[in-house]
Parts: structure tokens; sequence; C-alpha cells
């Protein structure tokens, strides 16, 4: 039952982060170089249901990596898992983007500086409120 909890708090803090992260004022002028190929309206609904299945997909990894994660206390063992789950989902994502399109260094240093925050706050309230 706790999994089940905590999963959908982690689904809607996605949600929320995402959110803030991509519709700030900061965040449309620097995106701005993805404009030409950026939707022109977002799918809510999908975004949604998405941010929930990340919730409960991470939270279950973070349970499955648990004893292997290093640290002695959950704290720790979020924080390791946040830079785990950063490097491949943000890190990898970001040098590849910059490899293959012409996006401002900006544009990169803000993906990977709040993809580590988004990737923190999840890994640490998972690391707090779960264990196997």
């Amino acid at each position: 039952m706790r999994y089940i909890l905590i999963s959908t708090i982690g689904g809607i803090l996605f949600g929320i982060m995402d959110a803030l992260i991509q519709a700030n004022p900061l965040a449309q002028k620097l995106y701005r170089v993805y404009q030409p190929i950026a939707r022109t309206s977002i799918h809510m609904s999908a975004g949604i249901i998405i941010d929930l299945i990340y919730g409960f997909l991470m939270a279950g990894i973070f349970l499955l990596l648990y004893p292997s994660l290093p640290g002695d206390s959950g704290l720790f063992k979020g924080i390791s898992f946040a830079l785990l789950v950063w490097f491949f989902r943000v890190v990898m994502s970001a040098i590849s983007g910059w490899m293959m399109f012409n996006i401002p260094m900006g544009t990169i240093f803000y993906t990977l500086m709040t993809g580590l925050a988004e990737m923190l706050i999840l890994s640490i309230l998972f690391g707090l409120t779960l264990q196997p």
C-alpha cells in the first residue's frame, strides 16, 4: 500500500515539477530553439498518465536497487539513486542533443540542473519513505 501511495505522489510531483521546469519564462526563452519542431498544444491527459507511470516505475526500480545502492540510510540511498537516474536519464540525453543539434550551452546547462533537482527531490522522497 505504501508503494502505491508513494508512487502516486512521485508521479504527481513529476508532473508538477515538469510543468514548473518547462513553463516558466526562463525555460520558454531557453527552449525557443525547439520551437520549429515543438508541438503547438500539449496532451495534458497523456502527460499526467505518463508522469504517474514514471512515478511507479522509478519507485519500483528504486526498491529493486535499494540493497545495492551506496549509503547507510534511505536519504543517502535516495541521493545515490538520484545521481544514477540523472546520469542515465538527463545527462546522456542532454549530451546527445548537444552533439546532434545546435543547442545553446545555456539550454543544456538549464536542462542538466533542473533534471538534477527533479531527480534529487523524487529520489529523496523514495529514500525517506520506501524500503524493501
